[in-house]
């Protein structure tokens, strides 16, 4: 065999490889999504897990509904009135997502893709006066696709199609870096509709969200909970903390007088008549 040969075979033998390098590459480096909804005990909540290498990357449990203003005809066909589509997040959704080191992403599709939502999160340093810097990540935006010619929702709306909603300038669910978001109260949140700029308002509700630096899989890392659970669980637990204080300084009070009544009983009288002297020795 002449040299150009073994150079042909040379080069062959390494587009062979590197194909095989990329293959490999790109099967080590998928991303995988499951929907674990199943699992959970309240109907209404589910739960998302992307897993990257085989190790959770995101994990995401909340339940979601959207308020979706729409236009109908009036009776006489030439007004317009405005109906609400009140539409939750439903068991069964297909799910798509992707992580990164500082930015991931988390998609969700049910009925038949006539609904989708879209989640964005960010992840960077913030400046703080006392602290320093300091890593944080928050839901940068939200997108929710909607198909108002789905006739589970819809009744007969004017312009049925698909629409559109975007957030504007959102930062929510703001956490530190390297915790997971907790919070059970609802949450709203504002979205801008491509169907005559009508705003639909996105309901979160039982929220627990990690989309970086998970440590161990499918496990949360420690909870930072939003202000109005703190909120309410210091409602819930200062009642008990006055009742256990004013029970602290009944007892106090009591041990007091006891001690006080016992010492005066033992103390001897001194009597005020002098006359009453000669018959103390």
């Amino acid at each position: 065999m002449d040299l150009r040969g073994r150079t042909v075979l040379s080069v062959d033998r390494l587009r062979f490889l590197l194909m095989l390098f990329y293959t490999m590459a790109g099967i080590m480096g998928e991303q995988e999504v499951e929907n674990l909804s199943g699992l959970s005990t309240n109907p209404e909540k589910d739960i998302f897990v992307v897993r990257e290498n085989g190790t959770t990357c995101l994990m995401a449990e909340f339940a979601a509904k959207f308020i979706v203003p729409y236009n109908v005809w009036a009776s006489n066909s030439v007004d317009l009135l405005t109906e609400q589509a009140d539409i939750s997040l439903t068991r069964g959704a297909e799910v798509k997502g992707r992580c990164g080191h500082n930015e991931s992403e988390l998609q969700v599709f049910w009925v038949d893709r006539a609904y989708a939502l879209k989640m964005l999160f960010v992840k960077q340093e913030s400046h703080n006066m006392s602290k320093g810097p300091e890593a944080m990540w928050r839901l940068s935006k939200v997108q929710f696709v909607y198909d108002s010619s789905e006739k589970t929702h819809f009744k007969d709306a004017v312009d049925a199609g698909k629409h559109t909603a975007n957030s504007h300038h959102l930062s929510a669910l703001v956490t530190p870096a390297g915790k997971s978001y907790e919070c059970q109260a609802q949450q709203t949140i504002s979205l801008a509709s491509s169907d005559s700029q009508k705003t639909i308002t996105m309901i979160l509700s039982a929220v627990h969200i990690q989309p970086f630096d998970i440590i161990s899989d499918f496990v949360f890392s420690e909870e930072h909970k939003c202000p109005v659970d703190e909120r309410e669980q210091l409602e819930e637990t200062l009642p008990l903390i006055l009742g256990l204080i004013l029970g602290f300084v009944i007892v106090v009070t009591l041990v007091i007088y006891h001690i006080h009544h016992k010492m005066t009983a033992n103390q001897v009288q001194v009597p005020r008549d002098r006359s009453q002297y000669k018959h103390m020795g």
